[in-house]
């Protein structure tokens, strides 16, 4: 079994020691993102962008990022993760900058509604109307759809949605470590449920936030894992991690759709966790991991 090496496991403590303790001593809503939001930040300023606004995706509050000055960028709709419950517009801001910068592309973060307050099915609705938003506002351009953990959920639905409710077209799809199975029943959930950043407290507590309602835990719109049919999306890029509870569902969701006909390009990390493209700060491998990601991103968009 894979341990992690002594600056990976530096870098684990500390993300959770300023990571609120889910679904253990700590289950309020509202002193979850209070903890949340009072954790450190990066002291250094924000990575510098051809542009950055604050828009109404008719109705969903999104931010653009315009990588670059070129007319006819293609787009990239970014999904945060944060277990549908946490995170938002400004927890993944530095994220957003990155890959605008490494791609070019136009880079749309959707600020959908989070659990428990909007269970499913808010938040792949509010992503889906981000998207047809997108394709309005820069027509005739290649649209790609990304995301970490429960944002790459969401980025995988909307190519589902896509396909069965008739587009927008969607060019290509960037999986981070995905969230994908409310059933948890992987062995990776076992071998990783504890000691590595996320933990198997955290996902139940975010799955139940989610999904009260248990018909809804084989809705391929909330489990992707669930769904019959993954012919006819587009090609995609998944990355898992060897410590991540969600390593199997992630490797599980690339094979399904190298069976179902879709190309795929998976990467996997041994050594690293759950949300290490956002330590690239932090950590060389990291840092090596998300220049390939985003890398992966702009050839298939043909941007930049």
């Amino acid at each position: 079994m894979t341990r992690p090496g002594p600056e990976v496991r530096a870098v684990i403590d500390l993300a959770t020691a300023h990571f609120p303790p889910l679904g253990t001593e700590m289950t309020d809503i509202g002193e979850v993102r209070a903890f949340f939001a009072a954790r450190p930040r990066a002291a250094e300023p924000p990575l510098a962008v051809a542009h950055v606004s604050d828009e109404d995706a008719d109705g969903v509050p999104v931010r653009v990022y315009h990588g670059g000055s070129h007319e006819g960028a293609p787009v990239v709709l970014f999904c945060h993760g944060g277990g549908f419950v946490l995170c938002d517009l400004d927890s993944h801001d530095g994220f957003c900058r990155a890959l605008a910068d490494a791609t070019g592309a136009v880079v749309v973060s959707v600020d959908y509604r989070r659990a428990p307050e909007h269970p499913f099915p808010a938040a792949p609705e509010d992503a889906y109307t981000a998207l047809r938003w997108a394709a309005t506002r820069y027509p005739g351009r290649r649209i790609a759809v990304a995301g970490d953990s429960a944002g790459a959920n969401l980025a995988t639905v909307l190519t589902l949605l896509s396909r069965d409710r008739g587009g927008p077209p969607i060019a290509f799809q960037a999986l981070y470590y995905p969230m994908l199975d409310p059933a948890r029943s992987r062995p990776s959930h076992r071998e990783n449920g504890q000691g590595y950043f996320l933990t198997s407290d955290h996902l139940r507590w975010y799955w139940e936030a989610y999904l009260p309602e248990p018909a809804y835990r084989a809705d391929p719109r909330a489990a992707p894992l669930a769904c019959a049919d993954l012919s006819g999306l587009p090609p995609a890029y998944v990355v898992t991690a060897g410590l991540d509870p969600l390593r199997d569902e992630g490797l599980a969701y690339a094979e399904a759709l190298t069976a179902a006909g879709v190309p795929v390009e998976a990467r996997h990390y041994a050594g690293m966790f759950h949300g290490f493209l956002s330590m690239a700060g932090a950590l060389p491998e990291a840092a090596a991991a998300r220049e390939s990601a985003f890398a992966a991103l702009r050839r298939a968009l043909g941007a930049g």
